[in-house]
């Protein structure tokens, strides 16, 4: 556990000043074919000072939470800053004077499950499959976990404090193909401690025979046919897609660093049926799986509207790219560990879902594929993206016919979003996600189900 509230420091404060303290708990416990593989818990904590002064930035941290230790912090960032300003002299105007004061933690008020519980509970779901599924070649169930709890004061006046906890359990399934493996995993899990995401194992078994399932199908499967087709991607694509293509094009850092998303703004940059935002907390009226209420530089944290009816409306920004574009900071700012200073990271990004219904999309396709899941991919600043797709289906008549195995899709996003024709009504969020830019932190994605045309790879 970490202090709550920092005030009892901000005498120690002589320039703007941001002071953090922080734990990350992680757990990671796998089986692979039943054999207990992993049994890892990990705590990193720390404290650590950001100093501005006139366009520079000073920082330092320190692994003990101590009074000392954040007193010596402050004052290393500081040194830093007046140092880095003593060379450059920018003589940049002061930062965005924005505050808040929140408290917000997700702990469980159920009790605790010790570490051969949470043990007994995975064995329990490899057992299921093990005796369960057949024409399985190998198994993998993992269990991760993440709390990230952080206290914040800065000389500009905000006091928070946060736990922001996530639980997923992993289920890799492979099967033989004429010699060779073919796999598929899925994510299951959400915001929230363990005992407050998994009640018991069974509630997992539908969801991994739906797994097994589509495995059995691929095992079957043909290549796609390479080319420009029509295509329906999936909610979980579409998430990824709305982070990968579109989101970090849009990140204010970026922006400076080169991105092509300034040609769009203002402009035609999707179909009108295409609104991407980057939520802050809450989403539809639901939390998000990454909330966000004030980030790491102590900004209250708003939703960020990256495309609205297809026209591109504004960027993401921490505080310095706000004072740079002469905007309001947006809450973006945040960091993975107390060692880290926080950069413009996304939060919550999705694609709004639309009127459409899913039936009806795969209906209106003569020759064309269902894309379910993504796996690997990238993405760059031009909005240039491949991604790979471990799952999906043929399209032939407006029916789903054979699985097909693994392939690719790539393009423009700028361009393939342009294609899009047709918005599924649901709203699917993926839990599990990771982003590393210079640093991981969790993220979360979401959409619904949108038909373009998009390039597919084949054999």
């Amino acid at each position: 556990m970490i202090e709550k509230n920092l005030t009892g420091f901000i005498a120690e404060f002589p320039e703007y000043t941001e002071l953090r303290m922080q734990e990350n708990t992680s757990l990671n416990i796998a089986y692979v074919n039943g054999n207990l593989m992993a049994n890892n818990r990990n705590v990193q904590s720390g404290i650590s000072a950001r100093v501005y002064k006139n366009g520079v930035w000073g920082f330092a941290s320190h692994p003990d939470l101590t009074e000392q230790s954040a007193k010596s912090v402050v004052k290393a960032a500081t040194d830093n800053a007046r140092f880095l300003d003593s060379r450059e002299k920018r003589g940049n105007p002061s930062l965005p004077q924005v505050s808040g004061t929140m408290e917000k933690a997700f702990f469980t008020k159920k009790k605790r499950l010790n570490q051969n519980e949470l043990i007994g509970f995975l064995k329990e779901i490899d057992v299921y499959i093990g005796k369960n599924l057949h024409n399985v070649m190998s198994r993998t169930v993992i269990l991760r976990t993440l709390d990230m709890e952080k206290s914040l004061i800065t000389s500009a006046g905000t006091v928070s404090y946060s736990m922001i906890p996530r639980s997923n359990i992993i289920i890799l399934l492979s099967a033989d193909k004429e010699g060779a493996p073919v796999e598929l995993y899925n994510v299951f899990g959400s915001l929230g401690q363990f005992e407050d995401v998994f009640e018991n194992p069974g509630d997992l078994f539908k969801g991994i025979d739906v797994l097994h399932g589509h495995l059995m199908k691929k095992r079957e499967g043909v290549f796609a046919q390479a080319g420009v087709k029509e295509c329906i991607l999936d909610s979980h694509l579409a998430g990824i897609l709305a982070h990968e293509a579109l989101g970090h094009t849009t990140e204010a850092d970026l922006i400076l660093g080169g991105s092509v998303a300034p040609e769009y703004l203002e402009k035609e940059a999707a179909s009108p049926l295409i609104s991407i935002i980057d939520f802050a907390n809450t989403a539809l009226e639901v939390t998000c799986p990454v909330p966000v209420y004030i980030d790491d530089e102590g900004t209250p944290a708003k939703d960020a509207v990256i495309i609205d009816k297809g026209i591109l409306k504004g960027y993401m920004h921490s505080k310095e790219t706000a004072l740079h574009f002469s905007v309001n900071p947006t809450g973006n700012a945040r960091a993975y560990l107390f060692s880290d200073e926080p950069i413009i990271r996304m939060r919550n990004t999705a694609i709004l879902p639309g009127r459409d219904k899913l039936d009806d999309m795969i209906k209106s396709i003569d020759d064309g594929y269902y894309l379910l899941m993504p796996s690997n991919g990238q993405a760059d600043s031009t909005g240039e993206f491949t991604f790979g797709i471990p799952l999906g289906y043929e399209i032939k008549q407006g029916k789903l016919q054979k699985a097909i195995l693994d392939t690719t899709i790539s393009g423009i996003a700028f361009d393939m979003l342009k294609t899009v024709t047709m918005v599924s009504d649901e709203m699917v969020w993926e839990n599990g996600g990771f982003c590393g830019k210079k640093q991981m932190i969790p993220v979360g994605m979401g959409g619904p189900a949108i038909k373009c045309s998009i390039m597919i790879g084949g054999k």
